[in-house]
């Protein structure tokens, strides 16, 4: 029988992709009780990953239309793969280091895990970033000037841009909507990509937070090419034929293990 959690994210990838579904297809489905799916619905429904409805669920708005529902919606969203992957990026950082930390959700996981770092510079434009930072005292944190994004609580646009280009980092942290080999790294959000590209020119050591959901897919807006990326940190459900395509042009790439609410995170390098 499936763990809690795991059915929970199965229900909502169903409904997400067949735009609703009832309490009896789903009891039948995973074989638990309807007591058990109505349950679980309406904790989805509280995290804001499906829509109750009358006998079942239907899917959000956004996700019917393609678009990516909130950030603060998305946090729960995956949320096991999203741990995993910023356990094993908190690896990558050590202390005494600058870094850059872009918008997201995985990568708001990741500055929850540095809080206790000594010495660390942290540039974001991201507000939630910046959020779970605010207790860290012996972290720096700098963040970027710019019009906020408020589906994202970043800062983006020509203000965020002339910050970036004054700032040099170690290493730069950044969630992309998408990856694919063939189209790189892309963005459905046109008035994002600029500042997007303003942060990868930050460094020379980009490393890409993505969990298996981001791949194979195709943006309507080109942010970089592929060969950009430094390391490719991702978790253990990516598919290993997508992995090797990515370390044909090498990346190096961290497959994270699932340890969900740990401290730290079993890695595999591939």
């Amino acid at each position: 029988m499936l763990l809690k959690e795991e059915r929970q994210r199965l229900i909502g990838e169903v409904v997400r992709q067949n735009g609703m579904a009832t309490v009896a297809e789903l009891s039948e489905k995973f074989e638990v009780s309807e007591i058990t799916i109505r349950r679980d619905l309406a904790e989805l429904s509280d995290r804001g990953v499906v829509e109750r409805a009358h006998g079942g669920a239907i899917a959000l708005t956004s996700q019917v239309q393609g678009d990516e529902p909130p950030v603060v919606q998305r946090m729960a969203m995956l949320r096991h793969c999203k741990e995993a992957i910023a356990g094993a990026a908190a690896e990558l950082i050590g202390n005494g280091e600058s870094i850059f930390i872009g918008s997201g959700t995985t990568t708001a996981y990741l500055a929850r895990r540095l809080t206790g770092r000594q010495g660390l510079t942290v540039v974001t434009n991201a507000l939630t970033v910046a959020r779970e930072l605010a207790i860290a005292d012996n972290v720096t944190t700098v963040v970027t000037g710019g019009m906020m994004r408020h589906s994202e609580l970043s800062l983006i646009g020509h203000i965020a841009e002339i910050s970036l280009r004054e700032v040099r980092v170690d290493k730069v942290f950044l969630g992309i909507p998408a990856v694919s080999v063939e189209h790189g790294l892309t963005n459905d959000y046109l008035p994002e990509v600029m500042t997007d590209r303003a942060i990868i020119q930050m460094t020379q050591q980009l490393i890409i937070l993505a969990d298996h959901s981001k791949f194979g897919k195709t943006g309507s807006a080109y942010v970089a090419p592929i060969e950009q990326v430094s390391v490719l940190v991702t978790d253990s459900e990516t598919d290993l034929s997508q992995i090797s395509r990515f370390q044909q042009h090498g990346i190096r790439v961290i497959r994270a293990g699932r340890q969900a609410y740990s401290e730290t995170s079993q890695t595999e390098e591939l």
